[in-house]
C-alpha cells in the first residue's frame, strides 16, 4: 500500500467519523427535543422566592428584550468574538425550556450543556453558576416554568471562525470552567460570605468586571479588576483598592445598587440595565452584604479628592465652559435631574480615562433611574472635537475635578474613536 492510498484511507474514515457524529447529534436532538412539555407546580411563596432570586441572578437583562415578551430572549451579546444572542427561557416547549426537567436545567446552569448535548456559548456565565446551590438553581427553575409560555424563535448567533464551532467549547470548559477563583476581597463575616456568593455567583459580575484572555477566559488571578474589551466603555475596577481609589465607600456603593445613582457616579447602559432588573430588587440586607463584599471587612477609606495643581491648558477650559458648563455646571458641580456632577466623578478620577474619552466622543442617552430621578441625555462631540482637543479636554477635567495628575494622548482617543459600530455595546460609567 503506497503512502498516497493510506492518506486517502485515513481521511475517508476521519470523513465517516465526522458524518457519523454529526448524523448522531442531529438524531439525539431530534429525540430529545420531541419529548413532552414539562409542568411544575409552586406555591406562591416559592414563586416569591424564585422571582427574588432570579432578579439577583440578572436574568431579564440578557433574556428580555423590552419590546417581546419577558424572558423570550433576543438580546443581543457582543463580544470579540461576534455577537450571541440571550435565548428564549420562557416554558415554550418549542423554543424555550418547557421540556426541561429540574435536573437538566440545573446541569445546563452549572455545567453549560443544553438538554440535547449542545454546548453552551458562555456568554451565559455558568461558569459563574457553577457555584450555586441546587434549592436556588430550583426556584429559580420553578419561577421560569410558571412564566407564560412565549413562542419566539431563538436568533440566530453571528460568532467568526472557529468561535461558531460549539465542539470546541467541550475542550474550553475543561482548560477554563473551574470555581477556583480567589475572592476579590478579604473578609470573614456571614455577610461578606452571603455577599461573595450574591457578587460573585448570583450576580456573575466578574463576567463583565474581570480581565480576559485571548480565548475570553476569566482571569482568575485578578478578579473584578475591570475589562475594557466587551462593551463600548469599560467595565471598571471594582475591587476593594480600584474602589476606594475613586471615592467609593459603603453608603454610596449602596446607594447606586439601589437606585443606580450615587454622588461618585450615574449607571448608564448595561449598569443601569442591573440596577434597573437586579440590584434594586434585593433586600437591604442583601445589598449590605454585596457592598461588605465588594469593599472588603473591613473596607479600606475612601480616598478623599486631591487636587495635584490647576488646571492650565486655557482651549480645553474654553471647550469645558461651552460645551459643558451647561448641564454640569461652570464649575463641575452637576445640575439635579439634568447632569451629575463632575467634581469628584468616578469616571472622572479613573486611573484609565477610557469611559470619559468614550462618553465626550459618544455622549449618552437620556437617563431612567429607579425611583422618579432622571438624567437628561448628553450629546457626543465627536463631530466638533478632534483628537487633540478631546484629549486636551479629558486631560483638563481629570486634572480640574478629578485629582489625576496625567495627559490623555491623542492616539488613544483616536483609537476609541475608530472603535467598530459593532463594539459600541455600553457597559458602564461606574
Amino acid at each position: 500500500m503506497t503512502a498516497r492510498s493510506s492518506w486517502r484511507r485515513i481521511l475517508a474514515w476521519a470523513l465517516f467519523a465526522l458524518v457519523v457524529w454529526i448524523v448522531a447529534g442531529w438524531a439525539m436532538r431530534l429525540v430529545v427535543n420531541r419529548g413532552p412539555a414539562v409542568r411544575v407546580s409552586a406555591t406562591e411563596a416559592e414563586l416569591e422566592h424564585g422571582r427574588y432570586l432570579a432578579a439577583a441572578a440578572d436574568c431579564t437583562a440578557c433574556h428580555t428584550v423590552p419590546t417581546s415578551a419577558p424572558y423570550a430572549g433576543g438580546v443581543p451579546l457582543a463580544s470579540p468574538f461576534g455577537t450571541i444572542h440571550g435565548t428564549n427561557i420562557t416554558p415554550d416547549p418549542e423554543f424555550g425550556i418547557g421540556r426541561y426537567t429540574a435536573d437538566e436545567f440545573y446541569h445546563a446552569l452549572t455545567k453549560g450543556e443544553a438538554r440535547d448535548g449542545r454546548q453552551i456559548y458562555p456568554a451565559m456565565p455558568y461558569v459563574s453558576y457553577r457555584s450555586m446551590t441546587r434549592e436556588d438553581s430550583d426556584a429559580i427553575y420553578a419561577y421560569l416554568m410558571n412564566q407564560p409560555p412565549a413562542a419566539i424563535p431563538n436568533p440566530e448567533n453571528s460568532l467568526r471562525f472557529p468561535y461558531n464551532i460549539r465542539s470546541g467549547l467541550a475542550l474550553w470548559n475543561v482548560l477554563f470552567a473551574r470555581d477556583d477563583s480567589a475572592p476579590a476581597s478579604t473578609g470573614a463575616a456571614q455577610a461578606w460570605q452571603r455577599g461573595q456568593y450574591l457578587v460573585e455567583t448570583l450576580g456573575h459580575c466578574g463576567v463583565c468586571h474581570s480581565p480576559r484572555g485571548v480565548l475570553g477566559q476569566i482571569d482568575r488571578d485578578r478578579p473584578l479588576a475591570g475589562n475594557a474589551e466587551l462593551g463600548r466603555l469599560a467595565a471598571p475596577d471594582i475591587t476593594p483598592a480600584g474602589l476606594a481609589a475613586r471615592g467609593w465607600d459603603a453608603a454610596t456603593l449602596r446607594a447606586y445598587l439601589r437606585t443606580g445613582i450615587a454622588a461618585p457616579a450615574a449607571a448608564s447602559g448595561e449598569m443601569l440595565t442591573v440596577v434597573l432588573a437586579s440590584t434594586r430588587h434585593l433586600s437591604d440586607a442583601d445589598l449590605e452584604a454585596m457592598t461588605t463584599y465588594l469593599l472588603g471587612d473591613p473596607a479600606p477609606a475612601a480616598r478623599a479628592l486631591a487636587f495635584t495643581g490647576a488646571a492650565s491648558d486655557e482651549p480645553a477650559r474654553r471647550h469645558y465652559l461651552g460645551l459643558c458648563a451647561g448641564c454640569h455646571g461652570p464649575d463641575g458641580e452637576g445640575v439635579p435631574h439634568v447632569a451629575v456632577a463632575l467634581r469628584g466623578n468616578s469616571s472622572v478620577r479613573d486611573p484609565d480615562p477610557h469611559n470619559l474619552i468614550v462618553a465626550i466622543l459618544d455622549g449618552l442617552p437620556e437617563h431612567d433611574f429607579a425611583g422618579l430621578e432622571r438624567m437628561q441625555e448628553m450629546p457626543g462631540f465627536a463631530q466638533e472635537l478632534d483628537d487633540n482637543e478631546v484629549a486636551a479636554l479629558s486631560g483638563w477635567l481629570r486634572v480640574r475635578y478629578g485629582g489625576l495628575d496625567s495627559t490623555v494622548t491623542p492616539n488613544l482617543v483616536g483609537r476609541l474613536r475608530r472603535v467598530p459600530a459593532s463594539s459600541r455595546s455600553p457597559d458602564s460609567t461606574g
